[in-house]
């Protein structure tokens, strides 16, 4: 499996930003309120990963004793990291869509209060797929140190560079 680049995650957003602007346009009268129920619950898987981040970056570095890593934990873990990131890439789309279209008209009540959670929609979006970034990144294996010595890639001697 590949780190998540930024650029899928940026044309994840930009995808689901257009499109949900432009369905908006379409039909913004008979949609529903907009809810904002997903804010609290990006918030908190957001925090969680970075909890298990922390937890699983001090085990795999070796600063926590008890039983060693699974491998396949550490690689759901990466998976359920890639998972997150793609889906607060999404969700963030989503909300920037619908905030575009109704930043324009904020004097009116119902616009407002969609705006408003789709802005904090969008925040926690943000939050969750640095989080999810971030737990990512702790799965890493760490370099060995013989690799160390030879500038972090396999197969570079020191007297090749």
């Amino acid at each position: 499996m590949t780190p998540t680049r930024p650029w899928t995650l940026a044309a994840v957003f930009a995808v689901c930003g257009l499109a949900v602007w432009l369905l908006v346009r379409m039909t913004f009268a008979s949609l529903p309120p907009l809810p904002w129920t997903a804010v609290p619950w990006m918030l908190v898987l957001a925090i969680t990963e970075a909890f298990i981040g922390r937890n699983l970056r001090a085990k795999i570095q070796g600063r926590r004793g008890g039983k060693p890593l699974a491998p396949m934990a550490v690689a759901r873990m990466a998976a359920l990291a890639k998972a997150s990131s793609l889906g607060g890439a999404a969700f963030g789309g989503f909300a920037a869509g619908f905030l575009a279209y109704t930043a324009g008209s904020l004097e009116k009540i119902v616009p407002r209060g969609d705006a408003i959670n789709a802005a904090l929609t969008l925040g926690a979006a943000a939050v969750l797929v640095a989080a999810a970034l971030y737990l990512e990144h702790c799965c890493r294996a760490p370099t060995p140190p013989d690799e160390e010595e030879r500038g972090g890639r396999p197969g570079l001697e020191r007297d090749e560079r």
